[in-house]
């Protein structure tokens, strides 16, 4: 379930910053509940993870794939293409991910 709750954690912390240019200082109403909701259930969840997942190996994960998937999202949503070297730092954040995922006997009790 560890994994379960990364996802959810990883997907719905996502959604709230990406909201959080919408939200325009929190002033509109609908994007700002968003990041609240966002986040209030990415940290639940978080926490849920550390239940069966290494502290370390669980928020290397949630930070790195989220920071890789909000810039995704910007550059489709906002129009903010990453340059050259974004790219290769956030593919680097990527392989570490995989790296983890794949090789470290710390990822799971």
């Amino acid at each position: 379930m560890g994994k379960l709750y990364l996802a959810i954690a990883i997907i719905s912390e996502v959604v709230g910053t990406s909201a959080l240019k919408a939200s325009n200082g929190f002033t509109n109403f609908l994007p700002s509940m968003i990041v609240i909701i966002g986040y209030g259930l990415s940290f639940y969840m978080l926490s849920l993870t550390l239940k069966t997942i290494n502290i370390g190996i669980a928020y290397a994960i949630w930070a790195g794939l989220g920071i890789v998937l909000v810039a995704l999202i910007s550059a489709f949503w906002y129009k903010q293409i990453p340059d050259l070297p974004a790219i290769l730092g956030m593919s680097l954040i990527l392989i570490g991910v995989v790296i983890i995922n794949v090789y470290s006997k710390m990822s799971a009790h």
